[in-house]
């Protein structure tokens, strides 16, 4: 496994300040309905975050109101989970963790949860709950299965960001399509896509820009 290009503890400023206040808040209530269980258990609850959310905390990118998530443990959630509030330009909007949210449904590498980061967000105990966001290689390799408008442009985000390159989004897809049942000549053609439209996002270092065109 190549370095993930985060190694640091992530920080929510790259959101909004309302979009990361509202978020905040979700994980607040989480924390409260998992702290007796992380007591018992004597080691924190894991919250694996992917989806629109660990975008928007990489990038700023793409405001979305449900909040993809994996957990360490079976959790029952209370029935508060949904926050309503204004975004930056004062429109309505909400954020919701979104309980139908399942991994098995995308292409996800086997080391994805090994390799995640962690979140930071002021007064939450990583004792009790410990948010960690997909890798940016994981979070881009996550969104190649479905490979719909908003996945290119999410993907396309990240290289431009400079989080992801090619090479290593074509070495961490083909690991995680071992493991993937389904399609595996329309995953193939969206993992060739995807990397073309990483080089095409990711910045330009100077060997790459001496290089003649194909």
């Amino acid at each position: 496994m190549r370095e993930s290009t985060v190694s640091k503890p992530v920080k929510t400023d790259k959101a909004t300040r309302e979009y990361a206040a509202a978020f905040a808040e979700i994980i607040r209530r989480i924390e409260a309905d998992v702290a007796e269980g992380a007591k018992r258990l004597k080691r924190p609850i894991v919250m694996y975050v992917a989806g629109g959310a660990a975008q928007m905390f990489y990038t700023g990118a793409r405001v979305t109101k449900d909040i993809d998530a994996e957990f360490s443990h079976r959790i029952n959630f209370s029935d508060n989970l949904e926050i309503a509030y204004r975004d930056a330009d004062g429109i309505s909007s909400v954020l919701y963790l979104d309980r139908q949210y399942n991994e098995s449904f995308g292409l996800i590498h086997d080391d994805a949860h090994e390799d995640s980061v962690p979140l930071h967000i002021d007064g939450i105990n990583p004792a009790v709950l410990d948010v960690r966001l997909f890798s940016p290689l994981d979070l881009a390799v996550s969104k190649i299965a479905r490979y719909a408008d908003h996945d290119q442009a999410d993907i396309a985000s990240l290289a431009a960001h400079g989080l992801i390159n090619a090479d290593d989004v074509k070495q961490r897809a083909d690991e995680a399509a071992i493991n993937y049942i389904g399609n595996l000549r329309t995953l193939t053609t969206s993992i060739k896509l995807a990397c073309e439209l990483v080089r095409e996002h990711q910045p330009k270092t100077k060997a790459t820009s001496k290089r003649s065109p194909r």
